[in-house]
């Protein structure tokens, strides 16, 4: 087995060993979930962490414009002074 051999069949077991258990997440043992935020009644569970909210993924705007329409004056849009 050649050099380059050797080190095609290391990466594919590095990648192939990556796979792992696909089981449900669990904390360390002697550790804990973090608590409930200020106001909730019960913990979140793992699966409610790892899941983003809305304003961390937020939905894709698609809506097109139909048509053209005149800008409205900003009155804040002021040139540089000087």
């Amino acid at each position: 087995m050649t050099k380059y051999g050797k080190i095609a069949a290391f990466a594919t077991l590095m990648i192939l060993s990556a796979c792992g258990n696909r089981g449900d997440l669990v904390p360390a043992k002697g550790e804990s979930l973090p608590p409930a935020a200020y106001g909730e009644t019960e913990k979140p569970t793992a699966e409610e962490l790892l899941t983003p909210s809305s304003q961390a993924q937020p939905e894709r705007s698609d809506e097109l414009l139909r048509r053209s329409e005149k800008r409205q004056d900003d009155k804040f849009d002021l040139p540089p002074p000087g």
